[in-house]
């Protein structure tokens, strides 16, 4: 099958949450087909890193992104009842390069709602959404913490966002969701359109556990840090968790490991004890060194990579419900969930004062992530997708 795979960032390396994601999708469907990438370079590391994956034998033609100048060219979009993320990615590049591309396809593959812009015209072809989540509801989450104006645009991009998911997850063969939960939920708020489940997972030889690198009391949080709900969550874990802990270990520390980070997130680093490491080789190697991994993320939903990653390293993790909800593990069993300042500074400690509590979560997390979530366990279920989809396009 000739597949065109349509991604928002250059699908490689796997260094941040999409791109693994996207990554495994592209490198799983080569296995098997004809894959022909286009995607946007937001910067010269992207471009670089199109070049390699043709050079892996995975055809990829990036676009560049300047993500402040689009920003700025879709504000006249305000007045009218398209959602600003069409506007930010818009591009007459891509569109030219996609419909040059479809003349040699069978089946389009789009990962994440603005790339799915781009595949509507061509109702020729089997296509398939793979949204992970509702972008829509991210917005309306972020109306929720901003006060006027922000709020106010953020809910005119949930609205006329959703409006635009409902039109796109009707008109292809199927729509794809990282959990059950994002399944549901979409089945929910667009009943007349297709969905299904496809399960992201974790590399378990690069994130193995090293517990002879373990370093008491230091904690960790993983993410990109220009990401607005890891900024929340580092925020409200530096200000208002963090104080609480150190009354019982004085000598505590946290690592916020990201590329990225925001002015906001660097002051946080004139706090004592913690480091804002900015881009990083190996997010594995940060782990290693954590004697607890922590997720207090308040916004978004989907699955948060961050925590099967901390999961698969033999760490204990605690984190919010809204982090975990994705991760279909029990709390208590294969994490511990904290959702208020308090409850997340006790459950922290806890695992702190008390190792071999600590140990056996790690190794219970370790032995659910193996059971669960390996690659190539969970994506399975995809060649069956991709001919399925193309099945029910001949059949229309």
């Amino acid at each position: 099958m000739r597949i065109l795979f349509l991604a928002q960032r250059v699908p490689y390396p796997p260094n941040r949450g999409d791109k693994i994601s996207s990554w495994r999708l592209l490198e799983r469907m080569g296995r098997s087909h004809q894959v022909k990438c286009l995607a946007f370079a937001h910067d010269e590391a992207d471009f670089q890193a199109a070049e390699e994956l043709t050079a892996m034998g995975y055809p990829t033609r990036a676009v560049p992104h300047n993500a402040t100048w689009q920003r700025l060219r879709s504000l006249p979009l305000l007045a009218t009842q398209t959602p600003l993320t069409l506007g930010v990615f818009g591009s007459a590049t891509m569109k030219t390069l996609v419909s040059d591309a479809v003349e040699q396809t069978d089946l389009i593959y789009a990962f994440s709602s603005s790339m799915g812009a781009f595949m509507l015209p061509y109702d020729h072809l089997a296509r398939i959404m793979h949204f992970a989540e509702l972008d829509s509801d991210k917005w309306r989450q972020y109306a929720e913490t901003r006060s006027f104006p922000m709020s106010w645009i953020y809910r005119r991009e949930h609205r006329t966002l959703f409006a635009f998911e409902q039109r796109l997850s009707r008109a292809v063969e199927q729509n794809v969701f990282v959990t059950p939960l994002e399944e549901r939920i979409f089945r929910e708020l667009i009943p007349a359109a297709r969905a299904t489940t496809l399960r992201n997972g974790v590399d378990l030889e690069s994130f193995a556990p090293r517990p002879e690198l373990s370093e008491p009391n230091h904690l960790v949080f993983t993410g990109v840090m220009d990401y607005f709900p890891n900024v929340d969550a580092c925020r409200f874990f530096v200000t208002e968790v963090l104080p609480i802990i150190r009354l019982e270990v004085p000598d505590v520390r946290f690592s916020i490991v990201g590329s990225k980070p925001t002015d906001e997130v660097e002051r946080l680093a004139r706090e004592a004890g913690v480091t804002v490491t900015g881009f990083v080789d190996s997010t594995a190697d940060w782990l290693a060194r954590a004697s607890v991994a922590v997720a207090p993320i308040r916004i978004a939903r989907g699955i948060q990579n961050k925590v099967l990653e901390a999961m698969a390293m033999g760490l204990p993790v605690v984190s919010t419900t809204t982090a975990c909800q994705g991760v279909e593990g029990q709390a208590g069993r294969d994490f511990i969930v904290a959702d208020d300042a308090p409850a997340m500074a006790r459950a922290v400690c806890d695992l702190l004062t008390d190792r071999d509590v600590a140990q056996n979560l790690g190794k219970r997390a370790r032995r659910f992530v193996e059971d669960n979530y390996d690659w190539e366990q969970v994506f399975t279920p995809l060649e069956a997708l991709l001919n399925q989809a193309q099945a029910d396009h001949k059949s229309k």
